[in-house]
């Protein structure tokens, strides 16, 4: 008799993106994937196993295609990425540098090098999005949000009626009203304390939370829960040392996503009765995954450099205190440019900083 595993499903709003990396070798071509946390946390939960449905807006611009295709290429679900109304992809440049003791750093760039208009950003998918997405909730055992509208919160909470355990990763307190509802309905609450350290009240009376993860850096992470009787006190994990350090960008989606592969799939009543073991066991797993990204460019450059079972073997050795450095072989492709709505259609294409001549007008995001 033939047993039916039944894979987790996780849908997720907010921050989906198309990534530009532009790596610290000069002599490698940039790099294109998709990205942002919303897209890095259903790419890594399908990864892992996970049927994974991210919910956007992209309008079959460039930038929605490499994004579509690359999400596609890890089993991510692609029913919802294009609600109405439309928009463009947003794109972020990811410059990857080293100081001058040789550590790895990164910023990002929101303007296009070509014309220096303001790249394509997020915007919220609206009430469009309920009912199509709201038909297909039942079962759900995680409801992921990173950015906040009317219709996220909607969802969330539809979500959460059927069992889901709705996560909240904020990434700034932009409307305050729609920040303290979502507070109110998420059962984990995840951020960054240098980002905000102000969301320390997420325990507070009325509100949904069980798990509240704050995470420290090169420090570690601190968590505190609500399984038992009443708020426990907070508990320290330090962080795990990366095997190599190249860029450390994305290590937070890696950690979210190992939270919610191993403490989540249950929905709401399974997070309650695996309890706090279960939780530290989670986010050790999820510590484990964000030092084993840490190795590769871009936000989850690994998973185009391992097989799924090398992959594995390097996340145990982790934990176990037996860090390997394999060799890194990731497949580089063409060159990426940057995919601008608002550049003049005569404007050099560039590549690193540096224009190069185009003949005819492209506004194309070459596929790395």
């Amino acid at each position: 008799m033939t047993t039916i595993v039944r894979r987790p499903k996780v849908f997720g709003v907010g921050l989906i993106a198309l990534d530009l990396v532009i790596g610290a070798d000069a002599k490698l071509p940039v790099q294109s994937w998709a990205g942002g946390t919303c897209g890095n946390v259903m790419a890594i939960l399908a990864y892992l196993g996970w049927n994974a449905f991210p919910i956007a807006r992209m309008n079959g611009d460039p930038a929605s295609d490499r994004v579509r295709a690359d999400l596609g290429r890890w089993g991510v679900q692609l029913d919802f990425t294009s609600c109405i109304p439309t928009g463009h992809t947003p794109i972020i440049i990811q410059q990857i540098r080293r100081d001058r003791d040789g550590f790895p750093t990164h910023r990002f760039l929101w303007s296009c090098p070509r014309c220096g208009q303001r790249l394509p950003s997020f915007k919220a998918v609206t009430q469009d999005a309920v009912e199509p997405v709201a038909a297909v909730l039942q079962g759900t055992a995680v409801f992921f949000m990173d950015r906040l509208s009317r219709a996220a919160l909607t969802l969330a909470a539809r979500a959460s009626a059927d069992g889901a355990i709705v996560v909240f990763e904020p990434s700034g307190k932009s409307d305050e009203k729609l920040f303290g509802e979502a507070l109110q309905l998420a059962h984990i609450v995840k951020y960054a304390d240098q980002r905000l350290s102000t969301a320390g009240d997420a325990m507070q009376s009325g509100n949904a939370t069980l798990v509240e993860v704050q995470t420290l850096g090169a420090k570690g992470l601190r968590y505190r829960h609500r399984l038992g009787r009443g708020v426990s006190d907070w508990t320290h994990l330090d962080s795990i040392a990366a095997p190599r350090l190249v860029d450390t960008c994305g290590s937070g989606d890696w950690c979210t996503a190992g939270l919610l592969a191993k403490a989540a799939g249950g929905g709401r009543v399974g997070l309650r009765s695996g309890g706090q073991e279960a939780v530290h066991h989670a986010l050790r797993y999820g510590q484990a995954l964000a030092a084993w990204n840490c190795g590769f460019e871009g936000a989850r450059g690994g998973m185009y450099a391992f097989e799924r079972q090398a992959f594995n073997n390097q996340v145990e050795n982790l934990l176990k205190g037996r860090p390997s450095s394999p060799p890194v072989k990731v497949k580089a492709g063409p060159s990426a440019s940057v995919a601008c709505p608002a550049c003049p259609p005569d404007r050099p294409r560039i590549t690193r900083g540096r224009p190069t001549p185009t003949r005819r007008p492209s506004t194309k995001a070459h596929a790395a």
